[in-house]
């Protein structure tokens, strides 16, 4: 007889909790950010920042970073510095967190999401150019758990039309496109530091480019719009002191803590890789013979460093739904997640006049997604409990 989950009564497969995403800091963590506090040096705008900007650099191949105070304020700015504004249309996918549509919104334009790829669950690339309009001006597209979006087949509808292509890579620094790294590959990228990304500042984001005009313009609007650049400036200066306001900014600039501890958490940037690789190969291996669960494919362009680990229920091969297996799992204290609720469902898109059954294969994957946990302290031990569990009430709830 199979053994009852423990939502229905039996022994849980594990007594403590184990959460989808948790970060990981050493004692080199530690040292770094005490280091900043006892330096004497200025904790906004100290030499931390100028250093992450050109480590991001020398990971990511590209020409120009701009480190800003957090993942949605480089989307917001990236944005701003590709000149979208009231009027225009970007397009992006609606399984994502809010920030890739909000940051359009922010600058008075509209999103328009675009359907997914029923393997990959990026955006795709068919679906994009089917909702290119003569409003649109760019492409928001997410690295969706660390894997890179087609990025060819992207920049080549841009380029036809004349648009920009930004990326969204919260979830996939160290992960690679054809070789060559996230970061360097669009017009604009994007990066986030939040706690459950593979690396942290606690917060923090960065906005990567080739181009030095809109490098210039993401440093003016990190800031204020303020500058000292002399060739910005309309009236000779004062004196040594002088600046001026030359655009609407924002004070979205990282603080030298934050820059120290990124910092040292790239040094363990090819250690947490590996280990989440490992996890999601095992993973894999354990859920791809099951005809209850689907695996999320890679493109074979994509190296990929995965931020998050989806699995996808078959309904029509178990007994429950997706509400009823994320409990089951929470009662074996397997705590998952579901990454993402198509943005427009929320009421704030709703009152915009978007509506549901815009996306139906991004909708039909939000009703059948489980996030597993993945993080680089995971145990051994933890690994094997996921994959218990998860076989454990996929075997029991088997048609």
């Amino acid at each position: 007889m199979k053994e009852i989950p423990a939502i229905e009564g039996g022994t849980p497969i594990r007594e403590q909790k184990i959460f989808y995403g948790h970060q990981y800091l050493d004692e080199a963590d530690y040292q770094a950010v005490l280091e900043v506090l006892t330096s004497g040096d200025d904790l906004t705008c100290g030499p931390r920042i100028g250093a992450l900007e050109k480590r991001l650099c020398q990971i990511t191949g590209a020409k120009y970073a701009a480190v800003v105070s957090n993942g949605t304020a480089a989307l917001h700015i990236a944005c701003l510095a590709a000149g979208i504004g009231p009027g225009d249309e970007v397009i992006t996918t609606p399984i994502t967190f809010a920030a890739s549509a909000n940051c359009a919104l922010y600058c008075g334009a509209r999103p328009v999401f675009a359907d997914i790829d029923d393997r990959t669950y990026n955006i795709d690339p068919e679906s994009v150019q089917d909702h290119v309009t003569p409003r649109t001006k760019a492409v928001v597209a997410v690295d969706y758990t660390g894997q890179s979006a087609q990025i060819d087949e992207l920049l080549a509808i841009c380029r036809e039309h004349g648009l920009l292509l930004i990326t969204d890579g919260a979830h996939s620094i160290g992960t690679k496109y054809k070789g060559r790294p996230t970061g360097s590959l669009a017009d604009m990228t994007t990066f986030s530091f939040h706690p459950v990304k593979t690396v942290t500042g606690g917060e923090g984001g960065a906005v990567l480019t080739n181009d030095p005009a809109l490098y210039e313009k993401i440093l003016l609007y990190r800031s204020h719009g303020i500058t000292r650049n002399r060739s910005l400036l309309e009236k000779e200066p004062d004196g040594p002191w002088y600046y001026e306001q030359v655009a609407l900014g924002f004070n979205y600039r990282m603080t030298d803590i934050q820059a120290a501890l990124i910092l040292s958490q790239l040094d363990k940037l090819e250690r947490f890789k590996a280990r989440r690789r490992e996890i999601v190969r095992r993973y894999d291996a354990a859920f791809s013979e099951m005809e209850q669960l689907v695996v999320q494919q890679e493109i074979p362009e994509s190296d990929t460093a995965r931020h998050l680990y989806i699995l996808r229920i078959r309904p029509e091969k178990l007994r429950i739904d997706r509400r009823q297996f994320f409990d089951a799992l929470g009662a074996e204290n397997i705590c998952c997640n579901v990454h993402y609720i198509p943005t427009y469902y929320f009421p704030y898109y709703q009152k915009l006049g978007y509506a549901r059954g815009l996306c139906p294969r991004a909708e039909k994957l939000y009703e059948e997604i489980l996030t597993l946990p993945l993080y680089y302290a995971m145990s051994d031990r933890d690994v094997d409990d996921v994959i218990r569990a998860v076989k454990k009430i996929a075997e029991y709830y088997a048609v």
